[in-house]
Protein backbone atom coordinates (compact mmCIF):
# COMPACT_ATOMS: atom_id res chain seq x y z
CA UNK A 1 0.00 0.00 0.00
CA UNK A 2 1.46 3.45 -1.22
CA UNK A 3 1.89 6.08 1.63
CA UNK A 4 0.12 9.73 0.92
CA UNK A 5 3.27 12.45 0.99
CA UNK A 6 1.31 15.71 1.34
CA UNK A 7 3.36 18.15 -0.50
CA UNK A 8 2.24 22.16 0.01
CA UNK A 9 4.26 25.04 -1.95
CA UNK A 10 3.14 28.28 -3.50
CA UNK A 11 5.66 30.71 -5.25
CA UNK A 12 7.45 29.32 -7.98
CA UNK A 13 10.61 29.25 -6.09
CA UNK A 14 9.33 26.43 -3.85
CA UNK A 15 7.71 24.92 -7.53
CA UNK A 16 10.78 24.91 -9.18
CA UNK A 17 13.04 23.43 -5.80
CA UNK A 18 10.08 21.09 -5.10
CA UNK A 19 9.07 19.47 -8.53
CA UNK A 20 12.51 17.16 -8.28
CA UNK A 21 10.89 15.70 -5.40
CA UNK A 22 7.43 15.48 -6.21
CA UNK A 23 8.96 13.16 -9.90
CA UNK A 24 11.00 11.70 -7.13
CA UNK A 25 8.32 10.39 -5.30
CA UNK A 26 6.09 9.08 -7.59
CA UNK A 27 8.74 6.68 -9.08
CA UNK A 28 8.80 5.00 -5.21
CA UNK A 29 6.62 2.41 -5.00
CA UNK A 30 5.55 2.28 -1.85
CA UNK A 31 4.86 6.69 -1.51
CA UNK A 32 2.26 8.76 -3.11
CA UNK A 33 2.92 12.57 -3.50
CA UNK A 34 -0.01 14.82 -2.43
CA UNK A 35 0.59 18.31 -4.22
CA UNK A 36 -1.93 20.77 -2.49
CA UNK A 37 -0.96 24.68 -4.12
CA UNK A 38 -1.53 27.75 -1.93
CA UNK A 39 -0.97 29.95 -5.08
CA UNK A 40 0.40 33.25 -4.27
CA UNK A 41 2.35 33.16 -7.41
CA UNK A 42 -0.99 32.06 -9.47
CA UNK A 43 0.59 32.14 -13.23
CA UNK A 44 4.17 31.62 -12.67
CA UNK A 45 3.45 28.96 -10.45
CA UNK A 46 0.81 27.37 -13.56
CA UNK A 47 3.95 27.75 -16.05
CA UNK A 48 6.21 25.46 -13.47
CA UNK A 49 4.00 22.83 -12.73
CA UNK A 50 2.80 22.87 -16.64
CA UNK A 51 6.53 22.22 -17.34
CA UNK A 52 7.03 19.92 -15.01
CA UNK A 53 3.97 17.79 -15.78
CA UNK A 54 2.51 17.92 -12.27
CA UNK A 55 -1.33 18.33 -11.97
CA UNK A 56 -1.76 19.61 -8.25
CA UNK A 57 -4.57 17.74 -6.05
CA UNK A 58 -5.43 20.33 -4.10
CA UNK A 59 -5.74 23.76 -5.23
CA UNK A 60 -6.11 26.00 -2.18
CA UNK A 61 -6.90 29.34 -4.59
CA UNK A 62 -5.02 31.97 -1.69
CA UNK A 63 -3.77 34.82 -3.66
CA UNK A 64 -5.38 38.14 -3.08
CA UNK A 65 -3.70 40.96 -4.42
CA UNK A 66 -1.89 42.62 -1.69
CA UNK A 67 -2.48 40.34 0.93
CA UNK A 68 -0.63 41.29 4.31
CA UNK A 69 2.06 38.17 5.30
CA UNK A 70 -0.17 37.53 8.66
CA UNK A 71 -3.40 37.26 6.07
CA UNK A 72 -1.32 34.75 4.08
CA UNK A 73 -0.47 32.89 7.20
CA UNK A 74 -4.10 32.94 8.18
CA UNK A 75 -5.69 31.50 5.15
CA UNK A 76 -3.20 28.70 4.97
CA UNK A 77 -3.84 27.64 8.19
CA UNK A 78 -7.29 27.79 7.65
CA UNK A 79 -7.14 25.97 4.65
CA UNK A 80 -4.65 23.03 5.46
CA UNK A 81 -6.50 22.11 8.62
CA UNK A 82 -9.09 20.41 6.50
CA UNK A 83 -6.92 19.34 3.99
CA UNK A 84 -4.67 17.26 6.82
CA UNK A 85 -7.71 16.21 8.44
CA UNK A 86 -9.38 15.03 4.91
CA UNK A 87 -5.81 13.40 3.46
CA UNK A 88 -4.28 12.40 6.55
CA UNK A 89 -1.04 12.24 5.32
CA UNK A 90 2.15 10.26 6.47
CA UNK A 91 4.27 13.34 6.46
CA UNK A 92 3.98 17.11 5.26
CA UNK A 93 7.05 18.33 2.38
CA UNK A 94 7.89 22.16 2.79
CA UNK A 95 10.58 24.03 0.83
CA UNK A 96 12.20 26.90 2.25
CA UNK A 97 11.56 30.17 3.92
CA UNK A 98 8.34 31.35 2.49
CA UNK A 99 5.33 32.25 4.23
CA UNK A 100 3.37 29.46 2.60
CA UNK A 101 6.35 27.17 4.02
CA UNK A 102 6.04 27.93 7.71
CA UNK A 103 2.23 28.37 7.59
CA UNK A 104 2.04 24.55 6.43
CA UNK A 105 4.38 23.69 8.74
CA UNK A 106 2.69 24.62 11.65
CA UNK A 107 -0.65 23.57 10.22
CA UNK A 108 1.03 20.04 10.06
CA UNK A 109 2.37 20.29 13.41
CA UNK A 110 -1.04 20.79 15.10
CA UNK A 111 -2.52 18.13 13.45
CA UNK A 112 -0.07 16.11 14.78
CA UNK A 113 1.64 14.83 11.37
CA UNK A 114 5.46 14.70 10.52
CA UNK A 115 7.28 17.66 9.22
CA UNK A 116 9.64 17.56 6.27
CA UNK A 117 11.79 20.74 5.41
CA UNK A 118 13.52 20.64 2.10
CA UNK A 119 16.44 22.93 1.96
CA UNK A 120 17.04 23.56 5.86
CA UNK A 121 19.52 25.27 7.84
CA UNK A 122 19.87 28.68 5.74
CA UNK A 123 20.74 31.52 8.12
CA UNK A 124 22.17 34.80 7.61
CA UNK A 125 22.63 35.71 11.11
CA UNK A 126 20.10 38.64 11.05
CA UNK A 127 16.51 37.59 11.95
CA UNK A 128 15.07 40.78 10.10
CA UNK A 129 16.99 40.19 6.84
CA UNK A 130 16.16 38.76 4.96
CA UNK A 131 12.40 39.99 6.07
CA UNK A 132 10.66 37.80 6.41
CA UNK A 133 12.17 34.69 4.96
CA UNK A 134 14.73 34.68 7.85
CA UNK A 135 12.19 34.31 10.87
CA UNK A 136 9.95 31.97 8.60
CA UNK A 137 12.79 29.15 8.27
CA UNK A 138 13.84 29.62 11.50
CA UNK A 139 10.68 28.42 12.83
CA UNK A 140 10.10 26.34 10.09
CA UNK A 141 13.32 24.16 11.40
CA UNK A 142 11.77 24.50 15.04
CA UNK A 143 8.42 22.32 13.83
CA UNK A 144 10.44 20.03 11.49
CA UNK A 145 10.68 16.48 12.23
CA UNK A 146 13.56 15.64 9.28
CA UNK A 147 15.77 18.61 7.92
CA UNK A 148 16.92 17.93 4.24
CA UNK A 149 19.71 20.46 4.13
CA UNK A 150 21.57 21.77 0.87
CA UNK A 151 24.87 21.83 2.24
CA UNK A 152 27.31 20.94 5.21
CA UNK A 153 27.21 24.54 6.11
CA UNK A 154 23.32 24.55 6.40
CA UNK A 155 23.75 21.06 8.25
CA UNK A 156 26.22 23.16 10.78
CA UNK A 157 24.06 25.74 11.22
CA UNK A 158 20.99 23.38 12.80
CA UNK A 159 23.27 21.35 15.05
CA UNK A 160 24.69 24.31 16.11
CA UNK A 161 20.72 25.41 17.64
CA UNK A 162 20.75 21.84 18.96
CA UNK A 163 18.28 19.98 16.20
CA UNK A 164 19.11 16.17 16.60
CA UNK A 165 21.86 14.97 14.33
CA UNK A 166 20.39 12.20 13.46
CA UNK A 167 17.49 13.97 11.72
CA UNK A 168 19.73 15.98 9.43
CA UNK A 169 20.90 15.17 5.91
CA UNK A 170 22.34 16.84 3.48
CA UNK A 171 21.46 16.27 0.17
CA UNK A 172 22.31 19.04 -2.35
CA UNK A 173 20.07 21.69 -3.47
CA UNK A 174 17.50 19.64 -5.39
CA UNK A 175 17.26 23.36 -7.45
CA UNK A 176 20.15 21.74 -9.45
CA UNK A 177 18.12 18.62 -10.21
CA UNK A 178 15.34 20.97 -11.72
CA UNK A 179 18.02 22.96 -13.93
CA UNK A 180 19.87 20.26 -15.15
CA UNK A 181 16.72 19.07 -16.77
CA UNK A 182 15.03 21.76 -17.79
CA UNK A 183 18.10 23.19 -19.76
CA UNK A 184 18.00 19.50 -22.17
CA UNK A 185 14.21 20.59 -23.39
CA UNK A 186 13.72 22.82 -26.47
CA UNK A 187 12.21 26.00 -25.24
CA UNK A 188 11.42 28.95 -27.53
CA UNK A 189 10.99 32.78 -26.48
CA UNK A 190 7.95 34.15 -25.94
CA UNK A 191 9.39 37.53 -25.99
CA UNK A 192 10.59 38.66 -29.48
CA UNK A 193 13.51 40.37 -27.98
CA UNK A 194 14.82 37.56 -26.47
CA UNK A 195 14.79 35.42 -29.73
CA UNK A 196 16.59 38.30 -31.65
CA UNK A 197 19.10 38.32 -29.43
CA UNK A 198 22.55 37.59 -31.39
CA UNK A 199 24.09 34.25 -29.97
CA UNK A 200 27.61 35.96 -30.59
CA UNK A 201 27.48 38.75 -28.52
CA UNK A 202 28.07 38.69 -24.78
CA UNK A 203 25.12 38.78 -22.53
CA UNK A 204 24.90 39.99 -18.90
CA UNK A 205 21.93 38.74 -16.94
CA UNK A 206 20.22 40.56 -14.79
CA UNK A 207 17.49 40.39 -11.52
CA UNK A 208 16.49 42.42 -8.34
CA UNK A 209 13.72 42.21 -6.25
CA UNK A 210 15.10 42.44 -2.63
CA UNK A 211 12.37 44.56 -0.40
CA UNK A 212 15.23 45.75 1.46
CA UNK A 213 16.96 47.26 -1.56
CA UNK A 214 14.13 49.25 -2.52
CA UNK A 215 14.58 52.76 -3.29
CA UNK A 216 18.22 54.54 -3.03
CA UNK A 217 19.87 51.11 -3.18
CA UNK A 218 18.57 49.72 -5.97
CA UNK A 219 18.64 52.86 -8.55
CA UNK A 220 22.58 52.61 -7.11
CA UNK A 221 22.62 49.34 -8.39
CA UNK A 222 20.79 50.04 -11.84
CA UNK A 223 22.71 53.14 -12.21
CA UNK A 224 25.88 51.22 -11.79
CA UNK A 225 24.42 48.47 -14.65
CA UNK A 226 23.47 51.53 -16.06
CA UNK A 227 27.25 53.02 -16.67
CA UNK A 228 28.70 49.07 -17.54
CA UNK A 229 26.01 48.85 -20.23
CA UNK A 230 26.93 52.53 -22.23
CA UNK A 231 30.74 51.50 -21.86
CA UNK A 232 30.26 48.14 -23.88
CA UNK A 233 27.45 48.58 -26.43
CA UNK A 234 28.84 45.38 -27.40
CA UNK A 235 27.67 43.96 -24.61
CA UNK A 236 23.54 43.05 -24.49
CA UNK A 237 22.03 43.36 -20.64
CA UNK A 238 18.85 41.09 -20.14
CA UNK A 239 17.00 42.18 -17.17
CA UNK A 240 13.56 40.20 -16.38
CA UNK A 241 11.49 42.80 -14.49
CA UNK A 242 9.28 41.61 -11.00
CA UNK A 243 6.20 42.61 -11.10
CA UNK A 244 6.56 45.20 -8.05
CA UNK A 245 5.55 48.92 -9.42
CA UNK A 246 8.44 49.92 -6.93
CA UNK A 247 10.85 47.45 -8.67
CA UNK A 248 9.90 48.19 -11.68
CA UNK A 249 10.26 51.86 -11.37
CA UNK A 250 13.89 51.71 -10.62
CA UNK A 251 14.95 49.50 -13.56
CA UNK A 252 12.64 51.60 -16.14
CA UNK A 253 13.62 54.94 -15.09
CA UNK A 254 17.52 53.84 -15.15
CA UNK A 255 17.77 51.18 -17.62
CA UNK A 256 14.76 51.26 -20.17
CA UNK A 257 16.17 54.16 -22.60
CA UNK A 258 19.61 51.82 -23.69
CA UNK A 259 19.84 50.16 -27.03
CA UNK A 260 21.48 47.19 -25.61
CA UNK A 261 19.25 46.82 -22.89
CA UNK A 262 16.50 44.49 -23.36
CA UNK A 263 13.92 44.82 -20.67
CA UNK A 264 11.14 41.96 -20.34
CA UNK A 265 8.48 40.41 -18.59
CA UNK A 266 8.71 37.79 -15.48
CA UNK A 267 10.16 34.89 -17.68
CA UNK A 268 8.94 31.13 -17.62
CA UNK A 269 11.23 29.15 -15.78
CA UNK A 270 12.24 27.29 -18.56
CA UNK A 271 12.88 30.44 -20.23
CA UNK A 272 14.76 31.85 -17.53
CA UNK A 273 16.92 28.98 -17.66
CA UNK A 274 17.92 28.92 -21.02
CA UNK A 275 18.82 32.76 -20.87
CA UNK A 276 21.15 32.10 -18.32
CA UNK A 277 22.83 29.27 -19.63
CA UNK A 278 23.54 31.88 -22.61
CA UNK A 279 24.56 34.45 -19.91
CA UNK A 280 28.29 35.57 -19.58
CA UNK A 281 27.83 36.03 -15.96
CA UNK A 282 24.72 37.12 -13.51
CA UNK A 283 24.47 39.65 -11.68
CA UNK A 284 21.23 39.20 -9.19
CA UNK A 285 19.63 39.64 -5.39
CA UNK A 286 18.39 36.22 -5.72
CA UNK A 287 18.89 33.61 -3.20
CA UNK A 288 18.07 31.28 -5.86
CA UNK A 289 20.12 32.14 -8.69
CA UNK A 290 22.97 32.36 -6.74
CA UNK A 291 22.54 28.09 -6.88
CA UNK A 292 21.36 27.69 -10.11
CA UNK A 293 23.80 29.66 -11.76
CA UNK A 294 26.96 27.97 -10.66
CA UNK A 295 25.34 24.59 -11.74
CA UNK A 296 25.64 26.76 -15.30
CA UNK A 297 29.26 27.70 -14.63
CA UNK A 298 27.94 31.23 -14.65
CA UNK A 299 29.92 33.77 -11.84
CA UNK A 300 27.86 35.45 -10.06
CA UNK A 301 27.66 38.80 -8.71
CA UNK A 302 25.25 39.36 -5.79
CA UNK A 303 23.62 43.03 -4.93
CA UNK A 304 22.99 42.27 -1.39
CA UNK A 305 25.72 43.08 1.81
CA UNK A 306 24.63 39.43 3.15
CA UNK A 307 23.49 36.15 1.76
CA UNK A 308 22.29 32.66 3.52
CA UNK A 309 24.24 30.79 0.45
CA UNK A 310 27.86 31.71 1.86
CA UNK A 311 29.07 28.31 0.59
CA UNK A 312 29.20 29.92 -2.89
CA UNK A 313 31.18 33.09 -1.72
CA UNK A 314 33.82 30.67 0.15
CA UNK A 315 33.41 28.36 -2.84
CA UNK A 316 34.56 31.28 -5.52
CA UNK A 317 31.51 31.29 -7.30
CA UNK A 318 29.86 33.84 -5.86
CA UNK A 319 31.16 37.56 -4.98
CA UNK A 320 28.66 39.71 -2.25
CA UNK A 321 29.32 43.25 -4.52
CA UNK A 322 26.04 45.52 -2.40
CA UNK A 323 24.33 48.28 -4.12
CA UNK A 324 26.97 50.69 -4.46
CA UNK A 325 27.34 52.49 -8.03
CA UNK A 326 30.78 52.08 -8.14
CA UNK A 327 31.53 48.89 -6.59
CA UNK A 328 28.96 47.44 -9.06
CA UNK A 329 30.77 48.50 -12.31
CA UNK A 330 33.99 47.74 -10.67
CA UNK A 331 33.11 43.86 -10.20
CA UNK A 332 31.42 43.57 -13.22
CA UNK A 333 34.33 45.09 -15.24
CA UNK A 334 36.26 43.11 -13.59
CA UNK A 335 34.81 39.74 -14.78
CA UNK A 336 34.25 41.45 -18.68
CA UNK A 337 37.93 42.64 -18.74
CA UNK A 338 40.47 39.62 -16.43
CA UNK A 339 40.43 36.26 -18.12
CA UNK A 340 41.98 35.06 -14.89
CA UNK A 341 39.42 36.40 -13.13
CA UNK A 342 36.65 35.07 -14.98
CA UNK A 343 38.12 31.37 -15.00
CA UNK A 344 38.31 31.41 -11.01
CA UNK A 345 34.77 32.13 -10.84
CA UNK A 346 33.45 29.87 -14.01
CA UNK A 347 35.55 26.84 -13.18
CA UNK A 348 35.00 26.61 -9.44
CA UNK A 349 33.02 23.37 -8.56
CA UNK A 350 29.16 24.10 -7.49
CA UNK A 351 28.98 23.57 -3.69
CA UNK A 352 25.29 23.46 -4.26
CA UNK A 353 24.86 20.50 -5.37
CA UNK A 354 24.97 17.35 -8.44
CA UNK A 355 21.53 17.07 -9.81
CA UNK A 356 20.71 14.03 -7.18
CA UNK A 357 19.72 15.88 -4.35
CA UNK A 358 15.76 14.71 -4.87
CA UNK A 359 16.46 10.86 -4.39
CA UNK A 360 18.16 11.82 -1.17
CA UNK A 361 15.34 13.26 0.07
CA UNK A 362 12.73 10.10 -0.84
CA UNK A 363 15.53 8.69 0.48
CA UNK A 364 16.03 10.35 3.82
CA UNK A 365 11.67 10.24 4.01
CA UNK A 366 11.75 6.78 3.67
CA UNK A 367 14.00 6.35 6.23
CA UNK A 368 11.49 8.78 8.29
CA UNK A 369 8.64 6.63 7.77
CA UNK A 370 11.13 3.38 8.48
CA UNK A 371 10.85 2.29 5.08
CA UNK A 372 14.66 2.11 4.62
CA UNK A 373 18.04 3.85 5.65
CA UNK A 374 19.37 6.71 5.48
CA UNK A 375 21.08 7.49 2.29
CA UNK A 376 24.61 8.83 2.10
CA UNK A 377 25.05 12.84 2.06
CA UNK A 378 26.44 15.24 -1.13
CA UNK A 379 29.82 15.59 -0.46
CA UNK A 380 30.89 17.99 -2.66
CA UNK A 381 34.59 17.95 -1.65
CA UNK A 382 34.10 13.92 -3.53
CA UNK A 383 32.49 15.90 -6.52
CA UNK A 384 35.62 17.94 -6.41
CA UNK A 385 37.93 14.62 -6.25
CA UNK A 386 35.87 13.26 -8.75
CA UNK A 387 36.32 16.39 -11.45
CA UNK A 388 40.29 16.43 -10.78
CA UNK A 389 40.81 12.79 -11.42
CA UNK A 390 38.97 13.31 -14.65
CA UNK A 391 41.12 16.00 -15.56
CA UNK A 392 44.32 14.14 -15.30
Amino acid sequence: MQRDVLVVYGTRPEAIKLAPVVRALRDDPGLRPVVAVTGQHREMLDQVNGLFGIEPDVDLDLMRHGASVSAITRAVLESLEQVLEERRPEAVVVQGDTTSAFAASYAAFLAGCRVVHVEAGLRTGDLRSPFPEEANRRLTSVLADLHLAPTPAARDNLLAEGVDPRTVLVTGNTVIDALHWVVEQPVPFSDPALARLDDARDLVLVTTHRRESWGGPMRQAMEGLREVAEAHPELDLVLPMHRNPVVRDAVEQTLGSLPNVVLTEPLAYAEFAHVMRRARLVVTDSGGVQEEAPGLAKPVLVLRDTTERPEGVHAGVVRLVGTDRARVVEEVERLLRDPAAYAAMAQAVNPYGDGQAAPRCVGALRALLGLGPMPDPFDAGAQQQSLAAGAR
